[in-house]
């Protein structure tokens, strides 16, 4: 697809992935490459612009990360962030000093209107800061535009090269008018048009994907969680009954999860879309028999998925092509384009074997965030339940059973979640019953909320994105009818994020939560205790591995 391009490269910031996120919020085409990428391959790739993020090293450390300075000297705007201004300046006759005390968190801010970086933002306005270096002595040729009461060069700019750095983190949330100076950069500085949008892509991407099949059969690794759906639906509008949606049942889902999604996608289901459902609990349990690490489970279960497909694929006969519901986030977090640790190997990216019988695996979902895949699910006509259903990872109740997985494992896990996401149904409905001829009241939530309508009505202000019951691998004593018990305990985890790059716990009513508490430890055998996680992410992840 041809299509602006802004690049972000990466030098190991924890943002990294959120500034990408930001940059296509102005409806530019963004991604994320490694610092290490050579410079000829950037400028084959002609961005419109390049960010540069933060980053954990000081510059001027031996061996540091760094670019190769010529990036500076291409003629294409860039845009330094945090460590990413700082090695700007460094490397281009400035100087970087380690400060007398680090500067962390929500600080005023001082701008200079009349920068093109600072359009329409207030005089003085909040940052996020996170760093322990600063910018002692800017590079010649800069002049600086924002300052704070300890960051004398808080931002910098030489406008004849098109060069600016950022001292702090405009990406986050924290800094309330940084989406606004990330706009104005990619829209105003580097002349992008903001044209990325959802339905051009899928457009474009169907055309594309009948282009590469041709007449080939195509297998689709569907779990009927939100971007699995959404690439099957995609690929039936471009190639109809070429495809076959091959739905594994590994015994991992959520209670009653494997008849619900045949219901949906199955023959009596509203999609015309040949299915096969494959029960393979046992040789998913036996696989994952004595387990304990992360990492090695979602491999194991990433690797068992593609034999369980190449199986089926034979009993189809000469199958061409794997789709897989493969989004941008997946790729960036099992440590592939950009330059951060892997986080977690996902099972459909990281996870997957060296050997794989297929002639080509097909990600039509790749380069999406998850909030683009929800819109290109609505573009091609999903029901709203389904694209705002909130997600359930591919390795299933397999990452969260700290430990190993054992079937009756499953079984506890499944039953506290099937309670806690009945609750939080309950209790979504009696406040909508109560709110919902308050016709002001609903207009005003959903704009400060979002689309919350998993259920199929507006859901209150504390309503979870994603939401669920995971098995801790504690055991605590608890004392039960007079008696001692030693049983497991229960982790309770809600988040409310727009884009799954970053979320904060949600705020579930207390009255909910003892709710959901109570009737896990009375009608699940094997808890005798409930937590709630009130960890964001970052530092934490969604999922407890």
């Amino acid at each position: 697809m041809e299509r602006e391009l802004v690049i972000v490269i990466d030098f190991g910031g924890q943002y990294n992935q959120l500034v990408a996120r930001r940059v296509r919020e102005s409806n530019v085409y963004c991604e994320i490459y490694s610092y290490k990428t050579d410079l000829n391959k950037i400028k084959e790739m002609n961005p419109k612009g390049i960010i540069l993020t933060g980053g954990p090293s000081s510059c001027y450390e031996e061996g540091a990360a760094a670019c190769d300075p010529a990036l500076f000297e291409l003629g294409i705007p860039v845009l330094g962030l945090c460590y990413g201004a700082q090695l700007m300046q460094h490397m281009l006759g400035g100087e970087v000093k380690r400060a007398d005390a680090q500067e962390y968190g929500k600080t005023a801010l001082h701008v200079n209107p009349q920068s093109a970086l600072f359009a329409g933002v207030s005089e003085e306005t909040t940052c996020w800061m996170s760093h322990f270096d600063y910018i002692s002595k800017t590079a010649p040729g800069f002049e600086v535009i924002a300052t704070t009461a300890s960051c004398p060069a808080a931002a910098v700019q030489d406008v004849a090269r098109g060069l600016y750095g950022i001292q702090f983190h405009p990406e986050v949330l924290h800094t309330p008018e940084g989406t606004k100076m990330l706009a104005n950069f990619v829209l105003g500085i580097c002349g992008c048009k903001g044209d990325w949008q959802i339905d051009s892509f899928v457009k474009t991407t169907i055309e594309q994907i009948r282009a590469k099949v041709g007449d080939g059969k195509v297998l689709c690794a569907l779990s009927g969680g939100v971007d699995s759906s959404v690439a099957a639906v995609l690929m039936a509008k471009a190639i109809g009954n070429q495809l076959t949606c091959v739905f594994v049942d590994h015994g991992l889902l959520r209670k009653d999860e494997g008849d619900e999604v045949e219901a949906i996608f199955g023959p009596e289901g509203n999609y015309d879309l040949n299915f096969i459902r494959v029960n393979a609990q046992h040789r998913f349990y036996v696989k994952l028999a004595g387990v304990n690490e992360p990492e090695q489970k979602r491999k194991i279960i990433g690797e068992e998925f593609i034999r369980v497909f190449e199986e089926e694929s034979k009993k189809i006969g000469a199958v061409d092509y794997l789709v897989q519901g493969t989004i941008y986030p997946d790729v960036v977090e099992s440590g592939l384009g950009g330059e951060s640790a892997v986080i977690k190997s996902h099972h459909n990216v990281g996870g997957l074997p060296d050997y794989v019988d297929f002639k080509e695996i097909i990600e039509p979902l790749r380069d999406l965030f998850k909030d683009e895949v929800r819109k290109a699910g609505l573009e091609l006509g999903l029901p709203e339940y389904l694209v705002y259903r909130q997600p359930f990872p591919g390795p299933g109740l397999g990452i969260r059973i700290i430990g190993d997985v054992t079937e009756e494992k499953v079984k506890i896990v499944q039953d506290a979640d099937a309670i806690y996401r009945e609750e939080v149904k309950k209790a979504a409905k009696a406040w909508y019953e109560e709110i919902r001829h308050d016709t002001d009241a609903l207009v005003r939530i959903e704009k400060e909320t979002g689309k919350r309508k998993a259920f199929g009505f507006p859901a209150p202000p504390w309503m979870p994105d994603q939401y669920f019951a995971a098995l801790t691998n504690i055991r605590t004593v608890g004392v039960m009818g007079d008696e001692r018990t030693y049983d497991y305990a229960i982790a309770l985890r809600a988040v409310q994020t727009v884009d799954f790059m970053t979320a904060e716990a949600a705020a579930i009513p207390f009255e909910v939560l003892n709710t959901v508490m109570n009737r896990i430890i009375n009608e699940v055998k094997g808890v005798n205790r409930v937590f709630y996680d009130l960890t964001s992410k970052p530092p934490g992840t969604i999922e407890m591995e």
